[in-house]
């Protein structure tokens, strides 16, 4: 061809450059196509992209939750929980008369145990970073010393000396001064690390952005569509077809992965996590109080700091307007902890008023009365009334863990092959385009 050009008096390179003029005009039908190609090719990737790392933030926050935050803040409320079980236990072992009771011992032992155990879970995971990693420094640091302190005023109060007692104040006054703080921290700071997690699992404004995007996509591939049934005179074009199936497809599942995960988040949290954390509050400072019920007894000396301390903590405690169990009532509403905060409430009030029928026998002389309230069983022993409130607790919280425990993982697997879908669906996409629209630039050679 080129030859018969050049006998017709036309140069070979003009003929050359025409024909590499005319696959470089945009103005002309294969250029637009050619650009159409591009385009669509890019978008499918760029959607891919952007779909993928959604899914991934959206499913590495959700097993955050569930396999990391939720785990740390449960072990953190127990370390707080036990460390504050082993103080109230140690008040009431030597507020007996005679030898410590071999279920006293247990319990504090166990305690001991518990946090021990649970200090050096949290420290191992390394998951605890900044001011919170400062109090499990603490609590590493003061847990032997205290145990030592404990186990100096036992063996005084064995020999029957008084110096047991003020061996078991200073050992209360590291437990609340030192440790209780700290793990109090240590919870708080767990907890508002799980909330972060929380919202970033649950968070729409990534979701919204991304699931815009593709209607976007899903709209040019449809107004490629059209142009193209302009310029080829074919109602569809197979491949746009396909990619916007495939689109399609890769929208609604990154959705409905969402969706899904989303309320299991947000039903394990309402009817699990909140209760929970509502509850070990409300348990927690119960079981201070009752170790100042037992320091005023041991101390016997009538209305001391032990005891303006109880007061502090009953009025927080509640139930009323604003109180621990007011809040832990709000949290297992609808819940199956529900009617066990709700007797939780009763028995609390049952008993303060075994209290202040305990403190009115001190008060009034009898001594020994008042010890056998605080360590009583009967109807109306101040002892009976706490055991029955810290079992509401320990069954409250129990029963909503429970809750956390079976519908959380849902949203942590609700993701599982999210990513590598969308990543192909992106993929098969871009090589749909290709194939759709190679074909029509095919008919111009």
């Amino acid at each position: 061809m080129v030859h018969a050009a050049v006998r017709a008096g036309r140069p070979a390179g003009a003929v050359v450059g025409r024909i590499r003029q005319q696959r470089l005009d945009l103005a002309a039908t294969p250029g637009r196509l050619w650009l159409l190609l591009i385009g669509l090719v890019t978008l499918c990737l760029a959607w891919g992209a952007l779909s993928a790392y959604t899914a991934q933030h959206y499913s590495s926050a959700a097993s955050s939750v569930v396999n990391t935050r939720e785990q740390l803040s449960l072990d953190a409320q127990q370390i707080y929980s036990h460390l504050s079980d082993a103080n109230d236990a140690t008040a009431t072992a030597f507020l007996a008369p005679g030898p410590e009771s071999a279920a006293t011992r247990t319990r504090y032992t166990s305690d001991i145990a518990a946090a021990s155990s649970g200090i050096e879970q949290v420290t191992a995971d390394g998951g605890v970073t900044g001011t919170a990693a400062q109090d499990l420094a603490v609590l590493a640091k003061f847990l032997p010393t205290y145990t030592q302190e404990i186990g100096d005023a036992e063996a005084n109060n064995r020999l029957g000396l008084p110096l047991g007692a003020a061996y078991l104040r200073d050992a209360s006054g590291l437990m609340r001064g030192n440790l209780l703080t700290s793990a109090k921290d240590l919870y708080a700071a767990e907890n508002a690390s799980l909330s972060a997690a929380s919202a970033q699992a649950t968070g729409l404004p990534l979701i919204i952005v991304t699931l815009v995007v593709g209607v976007a996509v899903g709209f040019l591939l449809y107004r490629a569509s059209r142009w193209l049934r302009g310029r080829t005179n074919r109602v569809l074009n197979v491949g746009l077809v396909a990619a916007g199936t495939l689109l399609a497809v890769s929208v609604i599942w990154l959705a409905a992965a969402f969706l899904g995960a989303r309320s299991d988040l947000l039903s394990a949290q309402a009817r699990g996590s909140a209760t929970v954390e509502a509850v070990a509050q409300a348990s927690i400072t119960a079981q201070e109080a009752h170790a100042d019920e037992s320091l005023t007894l041991i101390d016997n000396t009538g209305r001391d700091s032990y005891e303006m301390d109880f007061i502090a903590q009953s009025k927080a405690l509640g139930p009323g307007d604003g109180t621990l169990l007011a809040g832990a009532a709000a949290a297992a509403a609808g819940t199956p902890a529900g009617p066990t905060v709700t007797t939780a409430a009763s028995d609390a009030t049952a008993w303060f008023a075994d209290h202040t029928a305990l403190r009115a026998l001190d008060d009034h002389g009898q001594h020994p009365a008042a010890v056998n309230s605080a360590l009583g069983t009967g109807a109306k022993d101040s002892g009976a009334a706490f055991t029955r409130l810290a079992d509401d607790f320990a069954a409250a919280i129990h029963s909503d863990q429970a809750v956390f425990n079976s519908t959380a993982p849902a949203a942590a697997s609700a993701y599982a092959g999210v990513v590598a879908a969308t990543i192909a669906a992106a993929l098969l996409m871009a090589a749909a385009c290709v194939w759709g629209l190679s074909r029509r630039i095919a008919e111009y050679r």
